[in-house]
């Protein structure tokens, strides 16, 4: 039975804030439903005035969704032997994922790359899985520089 430190409990508390950004990002998408009376089961808005605003609310949730597995999936594998730091990245994920939807959601789709730096969070919890998963298989025989490599003349 595998044993988990006691600091993986941040790595459980980060995944839990995700219930909080999910949350207020499907609130979001229910507020616009109402303002812009798009109604269930469409997904999208085809009105030519206001319909490019809720599509945009609709689309930062949309986004979130299709990209939760698998930031669920590194920040809970690479916090194994990271916790610490996968927490941190995790965070920083979340915070960017609310930029994100703020930016997405004031019509100019453009805005929405202002949440870019949680592609670097992301990044960082994939080197935090892939380490973990070295660790795990026991190849711990890094590489060797040869002596000198880096020093400058």
């Amino acid at each position: 039975m595998a044993v988990f430190s006691k600091e993986y409990g941040y790595v459980v508390l980060t995944g839990a804030a995700t219930f909080i950004l999910m949350g207020h990002l499907s609130f979001s998408v229910v507020k616009a439903r109402i303002k812009y009376n798009v109604q269930y089961p469409r997904m999208y808005s085809d009105d030519p005035e206001t319909g490019h605003i809720f599509n945009c609310i609709q689309r930062a949730h949309q986004n979130t969704n299709e990209i939760l597995p698998l930031f669920l999936f590194f920040l809970c594998a690479g916090g194994i032997h990271h916790p610490r730091l996968a927490s941190s990245l995790g965070m920083v994920w979340i915070i960017s994922r609310v930029v994100y939807a703020h930016g997405y959601s004031s019509g100019v789709p453009d805005k929405r790359k202002r949440g870019n730096f949680g592609i670097a969070a992301l990044l960082g919890l994939f080197c935090c899985t892939v380490d973990t998963g070295r660790i795990m298989l026991g190849c711990n025989n890094l590489p060797k520089w040869p002596r000198g490599f880096f020093k400058t003349v």
